[in-house]
């Protein structure tokens, strides 16, 4: 058994291209199955946090492959889950 809040302190590791994706901040859950939709890490930065959008990764539950003790591994196209965040 897991808490969401461990989930937040592993970090996310895109297996396709080993790039470090940051660590969860927030998750997006379907509240009719009761289940984890998607996880969401903070995209790229700014330019000293003043230039850009405020872009995230909304990686769907099903491209987590596996999660350990430290990491979560996820494999994703990077680029087809960064999205400009709704907040």
């Amino acid at each position: 058994m897991m808490r969401i809040a461990d989930m937040k302190h592993k970090e996310v590791i895109n297996t396709l291209d080993g790039s470090r994706l940051g660590y969860i901040c927030d998750i997006e859950l379907d509240w009719n199955e009761g289940k984890v939709e998607k996880v969401i890490i903070p995209g790229p930065s700014k330019i000293m946090g003043l230039f850009g959008k405020n872009l995230e990764y909304a990686i769907p539950w099903d491209k987590i492959k596996k999660i350990g003790e430290d990491i979560i591994l996820v494999e994703m196209n990077t680029e087809e889950y960064l999205k400009e965040s709704e907040y």
